[in-house]
């Protein structure tokens, strides 16, 4: 593996570690982008920050970090609508509505990192 693609994987690591504690430091950041139509959302804030925190540990071995780059486009697809229901359902509180709009093709993006390294 390069040295890029090194640091690249420790970024994606730290990036889904982090992102995965902070639904535990934050919850009702994520229960406001949460779709009303999802049941039991902070238990389902909880469970995807403790699921993005073992994804991303998974990316720092070598024999888990395929399964842990396919769990991860998996998530990605799977938060997307929370993404999109969070543009549609804006608050003064949240970022500018072009943040979130540039946030729904930067999914595409984020999948694509996670498929180097499947």
């Amino acid at each position: 593996m390069s040295d890029l693609k090194v640091i690249s994987l420790y970024f994606m690591t730290a990036f889904y570690i982090s992102a995965g504690v902070f639904h535990f430091i934050l919850p009702k950041f994520y229960l406001r982008i949460m779709p009303p139509y999802i049941p039991y959302p902070k238990f389902v804030v909880y469970l995807s920050g403790l699921i993005e925190i073992g994804l991303g540990t998974m990316l720092t071995l070598s024999d888990t970090r395929p399964i842990g780059a396919w769990g991860i486009i998996l998530l990605l697809i799977v938060v997307f609508p929370a993404n999109f229901y969070h543009y549609q359902s804006r608050r003064k509180v949240d970022p500018p509505k072009w943040v979130l709009f540039l946030r729904l093709p930067l999914q595409l993006l984020l999948i694509y990192w996670a498929y180097t390294f499947t």
